[in-house]
């Protein structure tokens, strides 16, 4: 009787060490938020934390940067690794590129931005609205931040991007126990891959599921753009880009530019092309491949075909000239001239298409106004 009541014993211990064992941090199972069309983060749930990896912090990064999102409180596993740690719901932050203010006010929470270099790029209303109250401070420019400012408004984290691993700002901020979390939005090749990026801000503030809702809507507006535009018989070709210091850049065929043209079903000239950043040509290569081209958009800073003509006289030896048929998204600008493109395109890839479509098939949208697109005065 006495080695029976021992066994039972020495089981209980061992059940009650095991069911620990299993409720310890180190043993929580994580959840994959589901990510679709992007590919450069990925998140992972825990009970009162959340991993948030950067795979492509910027082109060509050799490792991801793997950020701790903790919970005040949050048991948080001993041999967890993470390149910084920040605790989450954050109360007040700063970012660096104007491709980030949509996802704040999408999520209602643009009131926790404190302070941006170059104020004057914002085009969004609602955020001028707070600039304009002061209660949004200028950090002066990307390239040399006012670290001292940024340090006095101690924000609970910042958002960075960054064209490579060195950033002399970041370091200094990150110094004096900020944490600096880089975005890498802008390294994705799709439209939907670059919205998607709304997850990353969500998770910050403990909306996870209305940056789900958020993206999912854009995603579905852009699906249903893209399945009208198929119904076009027609195609029309298509040129894109500007001339600059004599050389007109033009976007490769594989770009997040290109894919918008061929998602509105027509054809760019030069979508058989790959590579990164932008073509870069003759302008004697260009009339001669897009001379009969039927529409050229994304016109660079021209606004009027008058600057077009004091520019150069040769570009009325285009089609697209002659017919009228040049659209630029320099004329949708925000009250201190930041172009709205630039700031809520990213973000709204459904606006950008149904523009293009708007422009390429009119028939399939009469009574749409565009957004970003409009023809040179």
């Amino acid at each position: 009787m006495k080695r029976i009541i021992l066994i039972f014993l020495v089981m209980g211990f061992i059940s009650c060490k095991d069911s620990k064992k299993a409720d310890s941090p180190e043993f929580q199972k994580g959840k994959e938020v589901e990510i679709e069309e992007a590919k450069g983060f990925s998140i992972t749930s825990f009970e009162n934390y959340s991993i948030l990896k950067v795979n492509t912090p910027w082109p060509e990064a050799e490792d991801p940067l793997v950020y701790l999102l903790a919970e005040k409180n949050a048991e948080i596993p001993e041999n967890l690794e993470y390149n910084q740690k920040v605790e989450v719901p954050i109360e007040s932050l700063v970012v660096t590129s104007t491709t980030h203010i949509p996802a704040l006010e999408a999520l209602n929470e643009e009131g926790k931005l404190v302070g941006f270099p170059g104020l004057n790029y914002i085009s969004s209303e609602n955020t001028r609205k707070l600039i304009d109250a002061g209660k949004i401070l200028e950090l002066g420019q990307n390239e040399n931040i006012n670290t001292e400012i940024l340090i006095d408004l101690s924000p609970d984290v910042v958002i960075g991007f960054a064209i490579n691993a060195s950033n002399k700002s970041f370091e200094t901020i990150q110094k004096t126990g900020i944490p600096v979390i880089y975005n890498g939005d802008w390294t994705e090749a799709t439209p939907l891959g670059k919205a998607e990026w709304i997850k990353f801000f969500g998770v910050l503030f403990g909306k996870e599921s209305e940056a789900e809702e958020i993206f999912s809507e854009i995603r579905n507006e852009y699906i249903k753009a893209k399945e009208l535009a198929k119904t076009s018989e027609k195609r029309p070709s298509v040129i894109a880009g500007s001339m600059y210091n004599d050389k007109w850049y033009m976007p490769y065929g594989n770009s997040w530019q290109a894919q918008f043209i061929k998602d509105a079903n027509a054809n760019y000239l030069y979508a058989e092309t790959e590579g990164d950043g932008s073509l870069s040509l003759a302008f004697e290569s260009v009339l001669e491949k897009a001379e009969d081209a039927e529409y050229w958009v994304s016109s660079g800073q021209f606004t009027s075909y008058e600057q077009l003509f004091n520019e150069s006289e040769h570009y009325k030896r285009f089609k697209a000239v002659r017919d009228k048929n040049v659209y630029s998204v320099s004329l949708s600008t925000g009250e201190t001239g930041g172009i709205t493109f630039y700031e809520l395109g990213p973000q709204r890839p459904d606006l950008i298409l149904k523009d293009l479509i708007s422009i390429f098939h009119p028939g399939l949208m009469e009574d749409y106004e565009p957004v970003f697109y409009k023809p040179l005065k």
